[in-house]
Order: C-alpha cells, then sequence, then structure tokens
C-alpha cells in the first residue's frame, strides 16, 4: 500500500462526482492519492493534473534508433558487398527508405513497450481494488492516519461517493 498506512477507499457511479471527489482532495492538501476508472477519461485526468507521460521520449528515441539503424545496416551491406544494379550508385538511399521506415516502426514500438514497462514497474501507486472500478464505478484511495480519516470520509462523501470504506494496512 502507498506509504504502508492504511485509508479510506470510495466508489463513484457518475465522473462529475469523482472530479468534485478529486478536486476537494487537492484544495485540502491531499496529493497522494489513487484513483481508479474502468475507461480512460478526460475529466478525471484533467482534475488529477497528471504531467505528460515519458513514454513518448521512449517511442521518439526508439524511432529514431531504428531509422539511423536502418540507414547504417543497408550502407553497410551495400559496401561489404557491392553490386550494381541497373546503373545505381552502390549507396542508393532511395531503395533502402523502406527498409528504414520498418525499422523505425519495430524500434519505436519496442522501445514504447519497454518504457512502459520500466515506468509501471517503477511507479509506487498501490492500494486497496474493488472489481467494480474494472466495470462501471470509479475508485479513490486516499491513504492517510487513523486520526486523518473522519475528515476525508466525510469529505468524500459530501462529493457523492455511494459507498465509503475503511482499509486497513
Amino acid at each position: 500500500m502507498a506509504g504502508g498506512l492504511g485509508g479510506i477507499l470510495a466508489a463513484y457511479e457518475h465522473i462529475d462526482a469523482a472530479t468534485e471527489a478529486i478536486s476537494a482532495l487537492k484544495q485540502s492538501g491531499y496529493q497522494e492519492f489513487t484513483v481508479y476508472s474502468p475507461t480512460p477519461n478526460h475529466e478525471i485526468a484533467h482534475a488529477l493534473e497528471h504531467p505528460v507521460s515519458p513514454v513518448r521520449l521512449w517511442t521518439l528515441f526508439g524511432g529514431l534508433t531504428g531509422l539511423v539503424t536502418g540507414f547504417a545496416l543497408t550502407m553497410w551491406m551495400s559496401y561489404d558487398y557491392p553490386t550494381a544494379v541497373g546503373g545505381k550508385p552502390i549507396g542508393s538511399v532511395i531503395p533502402y527508405i523502406v527498409i528504414m521506415f520498418e525499422l523505425t516502426i519495430l524500434f519505436g514500438a519496442l522501445a514504447t513497450l519497454t518504457g512502459l514497462a520500466f515506468h509501471a514497474w517503477r511507479s509506487n501507486q498501490s492500494g486497496p481494488y474493488d472489481g467494480r472500478f474494472s466495470d462501471d464505478m470509479i475508485g479513490i484511495f486516499v491513504p492517510c492516519p487513523v486520526e486523518r480519516r473522519p475528515a476525508v470520509e466525510e469529505l468524500l462523501r459530501t462529493a457523492g461517493a455511494t459507498e465509503v470504506k475503511i482499509e486497513t494496512a
């Protein structure tokens, strides 16, 4: 669990209520909480104010590496085993664009998967989970010490939670 604390787990049926709870939590000074949603939602993402994912840089570097690799590989093979075909120069780039494109896509996809796995492994977001959060409900888990739980519970209920549970560590 996040920070080894127990906390409050709230379930919401409506996106508006969940975004209101997220805003209320942020205004109350809570910055560390986990939101579960069955589908990506721009309203929740906007309320959470998440930074842009760093995985896109992995994709960029993977794609550029694939492009350079495709160019270097084809040129190296052309000059290592020179065969003049149809009067074209040995190091002609135009026929190798397809290979460079394919390696750009391949390396970009592999780098994206690697970056996604790396950042998912590195993130320390864990907490109680309810199977309904994968179906039709939105969940918010707020890790907090025992003395702050009644205030957090009231805040989440006021925002429109359909169910609030106290989770122990």
